[in-house]
C-alpha cells in the first residue's frame, strides 16, 4: 500500500504548482480559518515565511438582495482553492428591510460570484464543498430537476478543474463530470480517533461491539467500519407505506432488523445526514428493546432541523450513549452545548487534500485512510 506522506513533505522545495490561495464564502470562514492554520504550520517547519493562504473576499449585498462578489487581493497565476459550506443557515442579509437567512441557493450563488471575481486569472480552481449543493435531488423521478448534476456541470463550465466534497449522498452524481476532478472523502479515521478520546473504554472487539446500518442505503459506510474494526455487521431496512406520500416521501411504517443479536453489545450507527433524528432514535428504541448496551450515532453532517429535546431525553433515558458529527457544516450553538454531542474535526483531513493537490501528488492514499486506521488501533491495543 502506498504510504501517505508526512505533512511536511507537502512543500518539498516550498514551490507548489503555483502560488496557493484560500478564498473562504461567507459561510465557510471558521473551516477555511481551521484549514489555513493546519498549511500554515506545516509551511513554517519548511521555512517558509507564511502568515495566511487566506486572501480577502466578501460578498456584499445591495438592499435590494442583489449581491456581487469581491476579491480584494491579486490572484493572478494563483492555484485556488474555495471553500464553501452551502448549509449554514446562519449567515444573515437584508432584503427591503427583511432579514432573511441565506440558503443553499444563496451560498452557491455567492460561490459562482467568487469564481466570476477570479475573471479567469487563477492558474487553476478547486472547489471544497463538503455538503455537496444540491446532493439530497441525486435522481430523478417523474418530472423533476436534477439540481446536483447540473451544478457540477455549471461549475466545470465556469473552469473549475476539481471538487473535493464528503461523504456525498449519492456519489454516482460524479458521472455528471467525468472529466472533472471529483473526489468524495468519508472522515472514517476522523470519527473513530474522537471515539477512542472521547470514550476512556471503548472497545471495538467482535464480542463487545457491532456496527449497525440504519438502512440499505447506508450500508456501504458502515460495512466499511465493520470491515477496518473486524466487527460483525447487521442492518435495518424501512419499511414504508407507498400508498402515502407525507412531506414529499413515503412514511416509514417500520424499521425491521436482520443480523444476530445485539444483546450485551455497544453498538456504532452511521449515517451521512441527521436530519430531524427520528429514523436514528427508532432505530436507538429498537435496539434497546433488543438488549444493546450503549449506543453510538455518527452522521457526516448532524445538522439537526430539528429533534434536540428529542435526543435529550434520549441520552437521559440512556438510549444514546453519544452522537458524533463533523465541523464540515453549520452546527448551531444549542446543539454544541449537549453533553451527548461530540464534534469531529475534519480540517487537517481538507489540509493535506489542498497541500497535496497543489503539489500535483497522488491523494489516493490520502482518501483511502486503512493504514491509519490500522495504526490507531493498535496504539489502543485494540489489535496486535
Amino acid at each position: 500500500m502506498q504510504q501517505q506522506p508526512n505533512n511536511t513533505e507537502f512543500f518539498i522545495e516550498g514551490n507548489g504548482v503555483a502560488d496557493m490561495g484560500l478564498i473562504a464564502t461567507p459561510g465557510a470562514r471558521e473551516l477555511t480559518a481551521l484549514i489555513d492554520r493546519h498549511l500554515v504550520r506545516w509551511a513554517k517547519r519548511k521555512g517558509m515565511e507564511k502568515e495566511t493562504f487566506i486572501i480577502p473576499s466578501e460578498c456584499p449585498r445591495f438592499s435590494s438582495g442583489d449581491g456581487k462578489g469581491l476579491i480584494k487581493n491579486t490572484i493572478r497565476g494563483d492555484d485556488l482553492y474555495i471553500v464553501v459550506d452551502v448549509g449554514n443557515y446562519s449567515c444573515k442579509y437584508t432584503m427591503f428591510g427583511h432579514e432573511n437567512c441565506m440558503s443553499p441557493d444563496d451560498h452557491y450563488q455567492d460561490l459562482k460570484r467568487l469564481i466570476q471575481a477570479a475573471s479567469g486569472k487563477a492558474h487553476r480552481i478547486t472547489v471544497i464543498m463538503p455538503l455537496l449543493y444540491g446532493s439530497r435531488q441525486h435522481r430523478r423521478a417523474y418530472r423533476e430537476s436534477l439540481d446536483c448534476a447540473y451544478a457540477l456541470q455549471e461549475l466545470q463550465d465556469m473552469g473549475v478543474e476539481n471538487i473535493i466534497t464528503f461523504d456525498a449522498h449519492d456519489p454516482r452524481v460524479s458521472n455528471a463530470v467525468p472529466l472533472m476532478g471529483m473526489d468524495n472523502v468519508m472522515p472514517t479515521y476522523q470519527v473513530l480517533k474522537t471515539m477512542f478520546k472521547s470514550i476512556p473504554d471503548f472497545r471495538p472487539d467482535p464480542e463487545d461491539f457491532m456496527v449497525i446500518s440504519p438502512d440499505e442505503g447506508a450500508m456501504n459506510r458502515n460495512m466499511y467500519y465493520a470491515s477496518v474494526l473486524g466487527v460483525n455487521l447487521g442492518m435495518f431496512y424501512k419499511r414504508r407505506d407507498y400508498s402515502r406520500v407525507v412531506n414529499g416521501r413515503n412514511p416509514i411504517v417500520a424499521h425491521e432488523y436482520l443480523g444476530e443479536s445485539v444483546e450485551g453489545r455497544d453498538v456504532f450507527i452511521a449515517d451521512d445526514i441527521i436530519s430531524s433524528g427520528e429514523s436514528m432514535l427508532d432505530i436507538g428504541y429498537e435496539l434497546k428493546k433488543r438488549g444493546a448496551k450503549r449506543i453510538f450515532c455518527n452522521a457526516t453532517y448532524a445538522i439537526f432541523t430539528g429533534g434536540l429535546a428529542e435526543f435529550d431525553k434520549a441520552y437521559a433515558d440512556g438510549i444514546i450513549s453519544g452522537v458524533y458529527g463533523s465541523n464540515l457544516t453549520y452546527r448551531t450553538p444549542e446543539l454544541l452545548s449537549r453533553e451527548w454531542f461530540h464534534e469531529v474535526d475534519v480540517s487537517k483531513y481538507i489540509a493535506y487534500f489542498v497541500a497535496a493537490i497543489n503539489h500535483d501528488m497522488s491523494v489516493g492514499s490520502i482518501i483511502d485512510p486503512n493504514a491509519k486506521i490500522q495504526a490507531l488501533l493498535k496504539r489502543y491495543g485494540v489489535k496486535e
